[in-house]
């Protein structure tokens, strides 16, 4: 470890010690230690191609389904390792659930959306059903635009609300973590702003790790930003720090839009 690492392990949810990864013999990740604490934001900044979408899958293995990954090192969810065999891949998802850049909703209605994950694993009860997807969408700040029109398309949601969806499809199943891939990058103002606020609302239940390309929001909703590049994990602070005093030249280069 180096000093370039804050370290607590006590406050710890994730863990990841000398993390290499490889899409067959090119190498996109290298030597990657960080420890993500419970109930905060991290954020995880960087040029395009440096490596951040790579380890934001690798927390939830959904780089198991491209046929050329390999991982190395460790990954730890509570201290047992993620990549252990005989780890249960999608009781994984379920724990560490994940939204994309692009809302994603299914072609199905509000209604199914949210249930789908629950009862993909098993429950079947409709009026459990019925609570556990007001619930999420109240939880995504959702509920009360759309409580009167739960068996119309998902379609029929505007970007923003459809993202909204897409969280409360996490949420439904219950997770620990979630892992969010640039998710206002198609958004408009109002609706990044939305995802902002409901990051900051969901981060008392939630741990929450944001790859982000605006600096400015990484700012907003962060307590910790981890700066990538070429693959490395240059540092990873308190994000005021990381942005006010960083530890590397390269590290300073980009938070002051010298490059990237």
């Amino acid at each position: 470890m180096t000093d370039k690492l804050e370290s607590d392990l006590a406050a710890s949810r994730i863990a990841v010690r000398n993390m290499n990864f490889f899409y067959g013999k090119f190498q996109a990740l290298r030597d990657i230690n960080i420890d993500v604490r419970s109930n905060e934001v991290t954020a995880l900044i960087g040029p395009s191609g440096c490596g951040k979408s790579t380890f934001l899958r690798a927390l939830n293995r959904m780089n198991d389904l491209i046929p050329s990954a390999r991982v190395e090192g460790t990954v730890t969810l509570d201290g047992a390792d993620i990549y252990a065999r005989g780890v249960d891949v999608v009781a994984l998802r379920k724990r560490i659930g994940m939204v994309f850049q692009r809302p994603n909703p299914f072609p199905m209605t509000i209604w199914d959306n949210v249930a789908y994950g629950p009862r993909l694993h098993g429950e079947r009860n409709r009026a459990r059903l019925d609570e556990i997807v007001e619930k999420s969408l109240t939880a995504a700040a959702l509920w009360e635009e759309v409580k009167g029109s739960l068996t119309k398309s998902a379609f029929d949601l505007s970007g923003g609300q459809q993202q909204r969806l897409c969280i409360a499809r996490v949420l439904a199943v219950d997770p620990e973590v979630i892992l969010m891939d640039e998710p206002c990058s198609a958004l408009d103002p109002n609706s990044t702003y939305r995802i902002e606020q409901l990051m900051d609302d969901m981060k008392s239940h939630y741990t929450i790790i944001i790859v982000t390309h605006n600096l400015q929001q990484a700012a907003r909703v962060s307590e910790r930003t981890a700066f990538f590049l070429k693959g490395e994990m240059i540092e990873c602070r308190k994000t005021s720090d990381l942005f006010a005093q960083p530890l590397d030249k390269r590290t300073e280069d980009y938070v002051q839009g010298r490059f990237g």
